[in-house]
């Protein structure tokens, strides 16, 4: 009884890591097929959409891919500024964000702010679910030294201003540049840009309160930093 307790534990475990190592094998196939081929989609549009459908069955997602050079070099800064200031400079991971981040979840007991990179928000966008858990947190950093191990710093950028969401149903900044601007991605001003990156951390709530003075808050702090922001050539 006790051997085949043993044995039925041990092939089960085996079949886990088995199931695990597979999923990675999976996602590291399509990090590597992305290095030159586009995303049509990922976890968090599929997410998007199925929310939408739930109250518009024939709802449909505002997305249009555009390459690197025909967005603003401004939204490009505004993002970098807003969002991950030594992006260039590090391969995935910001230490001292990270450390800030553990402070925090520690001192509230629970995990409320993770200190991601573009990398990492990027990875979590393709794959993962918008869920704050531990386990989850181990797989977005996998993903994220698969990405940052096989792709360009210049394909990261590209790649996550295409996939991100901008407010309920629209991703990516030639989407948010239509909806917000009436213009193309490539001709956003300094202003404009400032004002999406802003959006950012919160996209369906700031697409109608834009007007807040926390929103406006955020805008000027990335205007005052968007001139160091360093990004791909």
């Amino acid at each position: 009884m006790i051997r085949t307790l043993l044995r039925w534990t041990r092939n089960t475990l085996l079949t886990f890591v088995a199931l695990v190592l597979l999923y990675q094998v999976w996602i590291f196939a399509h990090v590597l097929w992305w290095i030159d081929h586009n995303p049509t989609s990922t976890a968090f549009m599929s997410a998007g959409l199925a929310r939408q459908q739930e109250k518009n069955p024939d709802a449909e997602l505002r997305h249009r891919w555009v390459p690197y050079e025909k967005i603003s070099i401004q939204l490009k800064r505004a993002i970098v500024a807003a969002e991950d200031g030594k992006f260039i400079e590090h391969e995935g991971f910001d230490v001292e964000g990270i450390e800030a981040a553990v402070k925090k979840n520690l001192k509230k007991g629970r995990l409320v702010a993770g200190g991601s990179t573009i990398s990492q928000q990027l990875a979590k966008n393709l794959f993962l679910s918008g869920e704050r858990s531990f386990l989850r947190k181990g797989q977005e950093a996998v993903i994220t030294l698969m990405i940052e191990s096989t792709w360009s710093k210049r394909r990261i950028l590209e790649v996550y201003l295409n996939v991100i969401e901008w407010g309920n149903g629209i991703y990516g900044a030639e989407a948010a540049a239509r909806r917000y601007y009436k213009k193309s991605a490539a001709a956003l001003s300094r202003d404009q840009a400032a004002k999406l990156a802003a959006m950012v951390p919160n996209p369906r709530w700031y697409e109608h309160h834009r007007s807040s003075r926390a929103y406006q808050k955020r805008v000027a702090l990335i205007k005052r930093y968007m001139g160091y922001a360093r990004v791909p050539r």
